[in-house]
Parts: C-alpha cells; sequence; structure tokens
C-alpha cells in the first residue's frame, strides 16, 4: 500500500463509492437500512484502518513521529476519501439518480414513522393509568400527523445542507481519531 496519505485517500475514496455502488445495486427495496448499516459499521472500521496504515508505516519509515506528524499522517486520507465520497454521493442523488434519492426520503420517512409506533406500542403496555394512556394516545396521533402526505411532500434529507452537516460530524470523528492516533505514535520508537 503506498505511503503517500493523498494516495491512500483516493485509495480510501474508491474503496467507498464501490461499497457505495455495491449497497445501490444489490440492496434493492432495503436501501436505506443496508447503507445506514454501512456507514454505521462497515466505513468507520475501514476509515480507521487506512488512518493506522498511514500513520504506521510513515513511523516505521521515519523511526520516530511528533504528535503534528501523526496526526496530519491520520486526518488526510481520512479527509480526502470522505470529502470525495460525500460530494460524489451528494451529486449522485441529486442530480444523476433522483429516483434513488427519492426512495431514501421515503424509506427515511417510513422509519421514523415505525419507529414512533414501536416506541408507542412498547409505551402503552408499560403505562397502568388511564390517565397516562389517553395522554400518550393523544401525542402520538400529534405526532402521527407529521407523517401526513402534505408534511411530507417536501420533505428533503439529502439536500446540500443536510449532507453539509453529515460531513461535519464525519469530521468529528475524523478529528477524534486523528488525536488518538497523534497522541499513541508521537515520540514512539519504532526500533
Amino acid at each position: 500500500m503506498s505511503k503517500n496519505p493523498v494516495t491512500l485517500g483516493i485509495i480510501l475514496f474508491i474503496i467507498t463509492m464501490l461499497i457505495f455502488f455495491t449497497v445501490y445495486y444489490i440492496s434493492g427495496v432495503n436501501y436505506f437500512n443496508t447503507s445506514l448499516m454501512m456507514n454505521a459499521f462497515l466505513l468507520p472500521v475501514l476509515y480507521c484502518i487506512f488512518a493506522f496504515v498511514s500513520v504506521r508505516t510513515f513511523w516505521k519509515e521515519k523511526g520516530v513521529i511528533n504528535f503534528r506528524e501523526s496526526f496530519s499522517r491520520a486526518f488526510t486520507p481520512m479527509f480526502i476519501g470522505g470529502f470525495l465520497s460525500v460530494l460524489t454521493i451528494f451529486v449522485f442523488l441529486n442530480f444523476i439518480d433522483t429516483d434513488a434519492k427519492a426512495l431514501l426520503n421515503y424509506q427515511y420517512v417510513e422509519r421514523q414513522k415505525s419507529e414512533l409506533t414501536n416506541e408507542y406500542e412498547k409505551a402503552k403496555k408499560i403505562l397502568a393509568k388511564d390517565q397516562d394512556i389517553q395522554e400518550l394516545e393523544q401525542k402520538y396521533q400529534e405526532r402521527l400527523q407529521s407523517f401526513a402526505p402534505e408534511r411530507i411532500k417536501n420533505k428533503d434529507m439529502l439536500t446540500a445542507s443536510h449532507f453539509s452537516a453529515y460531513f461535519a460530524a464525519i469530521l468529528i470523528f475524523y478529528l477524534i481519531l486523528s488525536l488518538f492516533f497523534g497522541a499513541f505514535f508521537r515520540s514512539r520508537s519504532a526500533k
């Protein structure tokens, strides 16, 4: 594997896009849930591995590295891979395959609705007083109205502002991971 963090970032971008398009073509009607699972479990591990490889190969080559060098070596591939991936996915969903965007938005709303119903059912079983049950029923009915077709018609979770917020959250992960690698590898001898 290349020791250059920019090259590692581009390789990470390519792997991320391969995962994205694999999920896109294979997942079918479970597109939202499958992509959610990939983003929650597979991609963080993949990005962590690339950050580690980037810092460790530089550390082995140089012998001793400081915090700034190890932080930079960890952050750069993740930032490049993540930024290019988020940008490409945004362009793909908003300009190339808008049907996939519509499907994701629909599945997002349906998931929210089913989670609301599940929570309602669980809470209803726990409550003993009629007054509490009536209050729960009223709140549930009020919340259900937020899923009315006219209220969700223009709901879009894949806008530029949402993607910016997603990437900001991802950057926090990159920052924390890079700080960890910076602290771990600083002033340690590879020999």
